[in-house]
């Protein structure tokens, strides 16, 4: 009797499910409405908010994860270079030569609570990218992260230098074998800035905060990958422009100026940005947003002896979140909310590379002293930029992760009712489906059980005979390809 009543009410279901879907196809297309949380299993959306506790994060559900809420571990096998393996190390992110004693800092890997983060593969990264190009937007720190991915992946190829400049600060090396680029574009501020001394860069900068910079606005349009990220610049003194007209300034001597905070301009420097990027006409990649990555200064600020002694992690409950910081992660976040949902119109994708928090627990990789010779005249120890090899490295980890999020995206969208339509969640460890149903969902069984279908009925979409009643896909395909079980 329970037998008899499921049966019509799985056939209802399924019958409801399979005409919204083929009729309704802006029901799927809502599900690509996500914030990026990748995972190497399952995600669940993230609304970027501080960091989840273990056992919340377990708790949520153990095919769930999100890659920015973890710990770091040991890691014995790294570091995957050195600096005498790798000839991209600028000098004073090159503490290995400079006697740093201590190699602990170099022997951790980000840990995410309830799933792993699997270390960056060098060979996979090349083949996915094959063909394309990948840009880095920002100041030395993005420089910083650019060196580390071209360390890691020394271990494969040596890139070419096909700059058309000699400006250290917009370079462009290529993967011969596989046809990638990897290109830098300086611009600390991301939007037009303006020296008020051309002769002396540790002077006042002027910040026209609704205008764009163009040394990167006008070159990044046919890349296929664009890491935006930017800092500690906003911290130095600079007055304020909007539509030409001077709006305020931070750490100047003018009285009659309005004194504004930092994150008031670099929130409007990442609207700029992203408006610059939402309006090119071509572009069709992929926006990362780096998140604020923290300084580590103790004792003392950068020009007051401050400096980063400590050798070892922070755990999450040794560390509190700074205003700054604060209000600095949530001005880029919310700028990038508001830009997802407008390129979302044209099919231009945001995502989000959460390191903010990952990296607050890293006191331990900065050069420090470690930057320079020790009988150099410098006053002033490195405690914003990053060891290579380093904690550095993990961000690459990260972007392997994303990268491959976004091709398993690509590779099993599809077309519906005249939509392009993405599948919710990356590949699973699933081997098989099992389809309870009615012909509505045919998967061959009737032709199985009752009498043969001729052709063209017999056959699927690309003509593989499947012994269906019909001659198309059904939702069941789609299931089956998000999750890699049958051909595209």
């Amino acid at each position: 009797m329970k037998t008899q009543k499921i049966g019509p009410f799985l056939i209802a279901i399924s019958i409801f499910f399979t005409i919204a879907l083929l009729y309704y196809p802006s029901v799927l297309q809502s599900f690509n409405n996500f914030s990026l949380q990748s995972s190497s299993k399952c995600t669940k959306n993230s609304d970027s908010t501080l960091p989840e506790t273990p056992e919340k994060a377990v708790e949520d559900s153990e095919m769930e994860c999100d890659l920015f809420a973890g710990e770091w571990v040991p890691n014995l096998s790294a570091p995957y270079y050195t600096n005498e393996t790798c000839g991209f190390i600028q000098q004073h992110q090159n503490c290995m030569k400079y006697g740093r004693p201590d190699t602990w800092f170099m022997k951790w890997k980000w840990k995410p609570y309830g799933c792993e983060l699997p270390i960056f593969d060098p060979v996979q990264f090349l083949e996915i990218v094959k063909g394309k190009s990948l840009a880095f937007v920002g100041d030395s720190v993005a420089r910083n992260h650019m060196q580390s991915l071209i360390c890691l992946l020394s271990r494969v190829e040596i890139p070419h230098d096909i700059s058309n400049t000699t400006d250290e600060n917009f370079k462009r090396w290529k993967y011969e074998t596989y046809n990638f680029t990897i290109s830098i574009f300086w611009s600390p501020y991301l939007v037009r800035a303006q020296r008020t001394d051309p002769n002396d860069i540790s002077q006042p900068f002027n910040l026209y905060l609704d205008e764009f910079d163009e040394s990167w606005t006008n070159q990044v349009e046919p890349f296929d990958y664009v890491i935006i990220s930017a800092g500690h610049w906003f911290t130095r003194p600079t007055t304020f422009y909007i539509k030409r007209r001077v709006v305020g300034c931070l750490y100047c001597p003018e009285a009659n100026i309005t004194h504004m905070t930092s994150y008031f301009s670099y929130q409007r420097a990442f609207r700029t940005a992203f408006k610059a990027i939402n309006r090119l006409k071509n572009y069709k990649g992929l926006t990362l947003l780096r998140t604020f990555v923290p300084s580590h200064f103790e004792n003392g600020l950068w020009n007051e002896t401050g400096d980063c002694v400590r050798t070892w992690p922070f755990r999450r409950e040794e560390v509190l979140w700074e205003d700054l910081v604060v209000e600095m992660y949530k001005a880029q976040v919310k700028e990038l909310g508001v830009a997802e949902q407008i390129g979302r119109k044209r099919g231009l994708k945001f995502r989000i590379m959460d390191l903010t928090k990952v990296m607050l627990l890293r006191p331990d990789g900065h050069p420090g002293k470690y930057g320079r010779w020790p009988n150099e005249n410098v006053t002033t120890n490195d405690c914003v930029h990053w060891c290579l090899p380093g904690p550095i490295d993990t961000w690459n980890d990260f972007l392997l992760e994303i990268v491959k999020w976004e091709e398993a995206l690509l590779i099993s969208s599809t077309i519906v009712g005249g939509e392009e339509v993405r599948s919710l969640l990356p590949p699973c460890d699933l081997l098989s489906i099992y389809n309870f149903s009615d012909s509505n969902s045919d998967t061959g069984g009737i032709s199985a059980v009752f009498v043969p279908i001729s052709s063209p009925y017999s056959e699927d979409f690309f003509g593989k005979l499947t012994g269906r009643d019909c001659d198309c896909r059904r939702i069941i395909d789609f299931i089956g390809m998000n999750y890699y079980l049958v051909n595209q």
